[in-house]
């Protein structure tokens, strides 16, 4: 078992005992973490989104704010404001929840674009600038936003800078029977509304074990040809006649770098074809402006997705 292995078994370990469920968001995460990427997460509520970002945060030992996207929210209310301090006669930073390990922003699609631009700027430098100052966030800050593709009213649509800036996108449904019936069981007593406590015997994953995943991950070799069917992949959704903006260079950036991270959780030492298609769904779905025909036509980023993955031709 490599260093990467171990890390997302230790996360896997951590997790599982409070979240059930969600295996396909619990290592779309364990990627994001390694690849240093942020996560858009789409499903209804109350299907403990914020629970896992909580439990998370606590097994990298780091903190976690949260913040939730209402109309009224200011990027001040992000981001922190300059506050003036009689005693020592100068302006001090009150930092907003931006400041965290790991920060999950509830609804990001009510916020209105001014606040969503406030942003930009964490996700991609992770920096933050106020009042013609900069401060750096911590190393691994990590954004997960939810947002509930079902309801339209009152919601103001991710511009595609910041769907850019989101490596992946995952779609949560409802979790099957057995699934569910262990949370019921579980957590359905009174006491168990109150937040679960913190397992003694529960370490966090340390910083040491962190860091040997991704210098294990940025080991696993990527051949000139793999580079080349990423680079394809990226060169068709441009050219796809249904698709107005297609996968941008940051993207086709995100999906080598996640189809690293995927190839070394399997314990491979060379990303394969196969690593890519994984990826490819998550990585690049949100990514795609489909044209107003293919919109009229009830077409979906999803299946178009799909049909570039068989229309590109696989290396050998």
């Amino acid at each position: 078992m490599n260093a990467l292995e171990e890390f997302a078994d230790q996360v896997q370990q951590r997790l599982g005992g409070t979240v059930i469920g969600m295996r396909e968001l619990i290592d779309a995460l364990v990627i994001a973490v390694v690849a240093r990427g942020h996560v858009l997460v789409e499903g209804p509520p109350g299907l403990g989104k914020t629970l896992l970002g909580k439990t998370l945060a606590r097994a990298l030992a780091g903190q976690f704010k949260r913040i939730q996207g209402t109309a009224d929210l200011m990027p001040a209310d992000i981001t922190g404001v300059h506050v003036f301090d009689e005693a020592s006669g100068k302006f001090t930073l009150r930092p907003g929840p931006i400041f965290a390990a790991v920060l999950l922003i509830d609804e990001i699609n009510r916020a209105g674009p001014k606040t969503q631009s406030a942003l930009l700027e964490a996700m991609e430098e992770r920096q933050v600038s106020i009042d013609r100052q900069t401060y750096r966030l911590p190393g691994e800050f990590l954004v997960i936003a939810t947002q509930n593709p079902h309801e339209f009213e009152g919601t103001f649509p991710l511009p595609e800078s910041q769907l850019d800036r989101f490596m992946m996108r995952i779609a949560v449904g409802y979790p099957p029977t057995d699934d569910e019936s262990t949370v019921l069981e579980r957590y359905g007593t009174i006491a168990a509304t109150q937040a679960p406590p913190a397992d003694p015997q529960s370490r966090p994953v340390t910083a040491e074990s962190l860091a040997a995943a991704r210098a294990c991950a940025d080991a696993v070799h990527v051949s000139a040809g793999l580079s080349n069917y990423v680079l394809a992949l990226a060169q068709a959704s441009r050219e796809h006649p249904q698709i107005a903006l297609g996968l941008s260079t940051r993207g086709a950036l995100a999906v080598l770098r996640a189809s690293r991270v995927a190839a070394g959780l399997r314990g491979a030492e060379f990303v394969t074809p196969d690593d890519v298609k994984r990826v490819t769904p998550w990585v690049l779905a949100h990514r795609l402006a489909l044209t107003p025909e293919a919109l009229l036509e009830g077409r979906d980023a999803r299946a178009l997705v799909t049909a570039l993955l068989e229309r590109v031709p696989v290396p050998r």
